[in-house]
Parts: C-alpha cells; sequence; structure tokens
C-alpha cells in the first residue's frame, strides 16, 4: 500500500514517526511520502516539505506568511495527484488539513485523521467538515471520543502514543558528563519548538535564570530549530543549551517551565513537577480569548479537568510570578502532590499500544476496502 502523511509540527511528526513504524510490521510493501520532519525521515518517509516550512502559530503570523502557506498547499495537491496514494493520513495540524480534505476526497483516494484537531476547544462547526471527508477518525484523548458522539460521529479512541514512547527509556547513566552538565539540581526549560514561541518565552525564561543564580537551567533545544535560532539569546553562566534531548533532559532535572503544547503531557509522563508558559501576539490573544471554550490551555490539566499544573498566560507569565511558581515547584511536599496527580493522568489515558492500534485500523480498513 501507498500511504501520504500530512503533519506539519513537531509533535505531529514525532506520532507520525512512530506510526509508520507500526504500519511496515504490518505492511512490509508500504511506501511513505508526506509532509513531516526529521522522526519521519529517519522512519524512510520521502518528503515533500519540512516542518520547519510549515508551523506558523497565530492569526498574526499566519497572515504574515500567506504565499508561503499557499505555496505549500500547491506541493500537497501536486505530491498526492503525483502519488496516487491508497490512504492519506492527516496528522492534527487543521488549519493545513482540514482545507486539504475535500481535495484529497475529490481525487477518490481515502482519508484518515490521526489526532483530532482540538475542536472541542474551538471551531467545533469543523466537525461538519470531518463527518464530510473523513472516513476514520483516531483519537488519542479519552474525551474526544463523547466529544464526537454529540455530533452523532464514530470514532476510534486508540490512546496516547506518548506512553509507548517512552515506557521503554532508561535513563542515560552519562547524559549530564556528555553534555557538560552539572551534577546538582537541574531546571528544565522548554521553550517551544516554532521560532515565535521562542521569540515570546525565551526573554522571560532567561531573567528568572539570572535571578536564581543558585540553580542550573538547561534549556530543551527543540529538534525542528536548529542551534541559530538560540544563538541570539544571551546566556547566562547558569544557562545551558541541550539539543534534540529533551527526553533523555527531563529524567535528570527536578523542574521544569514549559511552554504550553505537547511538552506539558511529556513532562508530566515523566514526573517531572512544571508550570505552563504561554504568550503570543496581542492580536492572536485577543481573538483566542473570545473563541476559545476549555477552562485551560495545557494538555494535562484538561485531561485531568482540574488545575493539577499552574498556567500561567500573557500578562501572569512573568518573572516574579515564575519565580514564586519555581519556589514551590522545587519543594517536595508540593512537588509529591503533583507527580501523585501525574499518577492518575496515566490511568486516563489508558495502556501503551496507541500506534499499533492506529496501524491495525488503518491497514484492516484498506485491505477491506480492496
Amino acid at each position: 500500500m501507498k500511504y501520504y502523511i500530512l503533519a506539519g509540527e513537531a509533535s505531529g511528526d514525532l506520532h507520525a514517526a512512530n506510526l509508520v513504524k507500526a504500519l511496515r510490521e504490518q505492511d512490509t510493501q508500504a511506501q511513505f511520502r508526506g509532509f513531516g520532519g526529521k522522526r519521519m525521515q529517519a522512519e524512510g518517509v520521502q518528503l515533500d516539505r519540512h516542518i520547519d516550512q510549515l508551523a506558523f502559530m497565530g492569526f498574526t503570523e499566519v497572515l504574515l506568511h500567506l504565499r508561503k502557506i499557499s505555496a505549500n498547499f500547491k506541493t500537497a495537491k501536486q505530491s498526492i495527484s503525483n502519488f496516487q496514494p491508497d490512504v492519506v493520513i492527516c496528522i492534527d495540524y487543521p488549519g493545513f488539513n482540514l482545507r486539504m480534505l475535500p481535495f484529497i476526497k475529490s481525487l477518490g483516494i481515502r482519508t484518515v485523521y490521526y489526532i483530532s484537531p482540538q475542536l472541542w476547544a474551538w471551531k467545533a462547526g469543523r466537525v461538519k467538515t470531518i463527518k464530510q471527508y473523513v472516513d476514520h477518525m483516531l483519537v488519542i484523548l479519552p474525551f474526544e471520543k463523547a466529544f464526537y458522539e454529540g455530533y452523532d460521529y464514530q470514532v476510534e479512541y486508540v490512546g496516547h502514543p506518548l506512553l509507548d514512547e517512552i515506557s521503554d527509556m532508561d535513563a542515560e547513566p552519562d547524559f549530564l558528563p556528555k553534555n557538560c552538565l552539572p551534577d546538582g539540581s537541574l531546571v528544565a526549560l522548554l521553550p517551544g519548538s516554532r521560532k515565535q514561541e521562542l521569540k515570546r518565552s525565551m526573554p522571560v525564561l532567561l531573567e528568572v535564570a539570572n535571578e536564581r543564580a543558585d540553580l542550573q537551567f538547561v534549556i530543551a533545544g527543540a529538534p525542528s530549530l536548529d542551534a541559530a535560532a538560540y544563538a541570539s539569546f544571551d546566556l547566562p553562566a547558569n544557562v545551558h543549551l541541550v539539543h534534540g534531548q529533551t527526553y533523555a533532559l527531563l529524567q535528570h532535572v527536578k523542574a521544569a517551565l514549559v511552554t504550553s503544547g505537547t511538552a506539558t503531557l511529556e513532562t508530566a509522563l515523566f514526573g517531572v513537577p512544571q508550570v505552563v508558559c504561554y504568550r503570543g501576539s496581542t492580536l492572536s490573544y485577543w481573538i483566542a480569548r473570545r473563541l476559545v471554550k476549555v477552562r485551560f490551555i495545557s494538555l494535562v490539566n484538561l485531561i485531568m479537568n482540574s488545575e493539577l499544573v499552574p498556567e500561567r498566560i500573557q500578562s501572569s507569565f512573568n518573572r516574579r510570578q515564575l519565580l514564586r511558581d519555581l519556589d514551590d515547584l522545587l519543594q517536595p511536599e508540593k512537588a509529591a502532590i503533583m507527580q501523585q496527580g501525574y499518577m492518575e493522568l496515566r490511568l486516563k489515558l489508558g495502556g501503551q499500544g496507541a500506534s499499533s492500534r492506529a496501524a491495525a485500523i488503518i491497514t484492516d480498513a484498506l485491505h477491506k476496502a480492496l
């Protein structure tokens, strides 16, 4: 079978790569093309666009890059038409993927959506597009199945693929010396995987580090960004950069300051006490406040339906507040309460095997369609 995968962000690249690995185990003749990143490429996917050409965050950023976005649509349509896959698999990334779906179906190609857009947060009206153009929706959050049932649309809950990604990871005993890191109280800084996120979050995070010279801070450099993206920031002596080793880093830190996104869930699954941070452009935030319908921005709190981890958004994302939060995270009693909540979070996410379950559903549907 031939598979075309559309992933536009770092988390999508990660989950798509694991799905490709599982699909190969069930379909030894599989061929893959698509949009994605280094992880997909390492699994043998021929990329037509890399995610560093795709990830634009917020309303303002999209407007500024309309020409590039238009070119990406054109490339995707041409590539899918030429490749003629048996199925196109969309991985989250709704601003792009939902607009591609009518074209894909016009070619008579089957469609799978793996990792639902966050329609339960805003733009629920897009469910109509999903129902019309998606043959199989595979969801990874426990409350999403009930959400879609409310719109008379049946989906498959496969569990969260991050459980597979981190389950067998052992701590690297030489991680600290290999990266020239001190053996002491380390705090991870996860400033995001997009340049726009980096620009807004890094100055505040570095202010915090400047105030806490007694601690060592380590920036988790995102695989989707090269070293040059971090070079413009003046790092204090107690701030280090480790590139492309986020999971290994999270196994060695006492606490983390995390830009909102999949990283909040990854941090929780490693049991690291955290504060969730987010700052968008003034216009983007003003629009989002009027459209978003959920109480929380972090996946951890959304899944738990309570504020297990503190969220610092826009004006509350500031040096003074984060310093107070960091003091709390480093108190053993408060850290233990958060970590107990993380154990409940794991139970809610179900067991391992999400990628294999998703691959089985996809290959089974393709064989039945023959």
